[in-house]
């Protein structure tokens, strides 16, 4: 164990370790998305980044969200996975599978699967260790593109 001393104050901080992770622990988002845990300041004590697995089923969207301070990158396992963004989700893109997505923080979006038969997988990776911390819905954009 190391210790730190500031402003003469002694604390013990436990030294970080190298961690596993198995899959099997899921969780609800926010975005109104199941998420297979993976790397997270709540099960690893990472402080700069998580990284989960997602799987959206066929016909399901995201709550039209952003993530306030945090970048995202997503890695397609198997798509093609779809995402409206902007200010006002008046963008689109379509990414395939073994494609890489950056999303800026600040920016809202909206991923979805349009497929009826089809699942997409991806990978997602944030700078927020906390996962859904800066998470904030955007209601108002919710039925932009979708009648509901």
């Amino acid at each position: 164990m190391a210790q730190n001393v500031i402003k003469g104050v002694t604390a013990v901080m436990k030294k970080q370790t190298c961690q596993i992770i198995k899959p099997g622990h899921s969780y609800e988002g926010k975005q109104d998305f199941t998420y297979f845990a993976g790397i997270s300041a709540e099960n690893t004590g990472s402080t700069g980044i998580c990284m989960h697995m997602l799987t959206i089923p066929p016909q399901q969207r995201a709550k039209a969200h952003m993530h306030e301070s945090h970048e995202t990158a997503i890695y397609v396992i198997d798509g093609p996975g779809y995402m409206y963004y902007g200010d006002e989700l008046e963008e689109h893109v379509e990414i395939n599978t073994g494609e890489y997505l950056y999303i800026p923080a600040g920016v809202p979006h909206l991923p979805y699967n349009p497929s009826e038969t089809k699942s997409i997988t991806a990978v997602i990776a944030r700078t927020d260790p906390n996962e859904q911390e800066s998470v904030v819905l955007l209601p108002h954009l919710d039925n932009i593109h979708f009648d509901d």
